[in-house]
């Protein structure tokens, strides 16, 4: 039976492209305490902060000084709270200088001028994404350089100095003839999870392979599932792969991991088989001393990924949560295809390893060309899932659409069984 759903309406938002709804957003809501914090561009593309308390229909809401090229979707805004209660931001980035501000308080939603972080290797930003690990310190990825030739950094943030140290420069290595397009978590033990594909230049066809990594001490050092150390930086050489897979095979970059109790990642994504024109939603899990693939397999339309900028695309790139159902460890993954009307769907199963999927919509209408983010912070918590939900519309190649303004909505979802 499904579980009820509530909607929580916050304001309208600049819609004409996918930027405050695209899949990498980390975070686009944030829960500190018993304290949600959400940030979108508005109509003019400001930066709008807000809080709630958990729960509530209720928003505080403020427009920020800060204005952001939304007419780009790479530039999203990133958001998160340390375990002091400050709010972090990093906004507006696509191959330009950092763009980073923090609450002048806990709690408040007033922020600092412009800040650096470390002041090394901050001049071509792309996809900035704070975690927090569990004593509440903070880790921030981001992209270096262009698509084809970017590494990629690793800022971490002291609770104690409330200082920004630089650990890594260059993590994953393209040796400037392929880039990492990664996706990261950090679990509830603090082991800070990477999976990525690897993309050989601006065309997203040129995207291959699926990769992974982790460290258990903060992100200082790395290593493969199997516990042998990486030597820095990681490359195409020396990485672990976890499936191989063809370039030209609609293998989609940039989506989502999780991470289960005892440190097990689950990476979802989306590709097609040799001898197939449609491509299907994958989980990627490691069982054993094997990485398995499944095919959730239920799609039954064909569609092809090439060129460059954001492309407008009849599927979303998914999210993934897990929880503990028995002793089988069940999942839901999160997405939106054409197939089902644009809504938010869900694949849902009580054990992540047999599979036997079942697909239900958790709204009545189209959200669009929006794609999942979901507060990271609640669902650890109280496993409760809060998607950051928003009807937009994206043009292919980085186009814009022109569309009023769209009302942002909290959706909030307890599944199980």
């Amino acid at each position: 039976m499904l579980r009820p759903i509530i909607m929580v309406n916050v304001d309208s938002g600049w819609a004409n492209n996918s930027v405050n709804a695209v899949v990498f957003r980390k975070n686009s809501l944030a829960t500190h305490g018993n304290v949600q914090y959400i940030a979108f561009y508005n109509a003019e593309r400001f930066v709008v902060v807000g809080k709630r308390k958990s729960g509530s229909k209720d928003w505080e809401l403020v427009k920020t000084k800060y204005q952001g090229n939304a007419s780009d979707a790479h530039n999203m805004i990133s958001l998160i709270v340390d375990g002091d209660g400050y709010l972090h931001l990093a906004w507006d980035h696509h191959n330009n200088p950092l763009r980073y501000a923090k609450s002048i308080a806990p709690g408040s939603l007033s922020l600092t001028e412009k800040l650096p972080m470390t002041g090394k290797v901050e001049g071509r930003v792309s996809y900035p994404e704070f975690h927090k690990m569990p004593d509440g310190s903070l880790l921030f990825f981001y992209r270096d350089g262009g698509s084809g030739q970017g590494n990629i950094v690793i800022n971490k943030y002291n609770l104690q100095t409330k200082l920004w140290t630089q650990l890594h420069s260059n993590l994953i290595d393209g040796e400037r003839q392929r880039n990492a397009y990664w996706q990261a978590c950090v679990d509830t033990r603090g082991t800070i999870h990477i999976s990525w594909v690897w993309r050989e230049s601006p065309d997203v066809a040129s995207n291959h392979d699926l990769c992974y990594a982790r460290s258990t001490d903060g992100g200082v050092t790395w290593e493969k599932s199997t516990g042998e150390k990486y030597g820095l930086p990681i490359n195409a050489t020396t990485a672990e792969y976890a499936v191989k897979i063809p370039q030209k095979s609609e293998l989609i970059n940039q989506t989502s991991m999780f991470a289960d109790a005892l440190g097990n990642p689950y990476i979802a994504s989306y590709w097609r088989d040799d001898g197939s024109l449609v491509p299907q939603y994958r989980l990627i899990y490691k069982a054993g001393n094997n990485w398995q693939s499944t095919n959730l397999g239920f799609r039954k339309t064909a569609f092809s990924l090439s060129g460059t900028g954001t492309k407008a695309i009849p599927i979303a790139r998914p999210q993934i949560v897990a929880w503990p159902s028995g002793n089988t460890l069940a999942a839901a993954i999160i997405f939106r295809d054409e197939e089902r009307g644009w809504k938010v769907s869900a694949a849902t199963t009580k054990d992540i390893t047999k599979g036997n999927w079942n697909v239900i919509d958790l709204t009545n209408t189209s959200v669009g060309s929006w794609e999942p983010s979901y507060d990271t912070e609640l669902w650890k918590q109280k496993k409760i899932l809060n998607l950051f939900i928003q009807n937009v519309q994206q043009v292919d190649g980085e186009g814009k659409a022109n569309i009023p303004p769209q009302m942002i909505q909290v959706l909030e979802w307890k599944p199980g069984f």
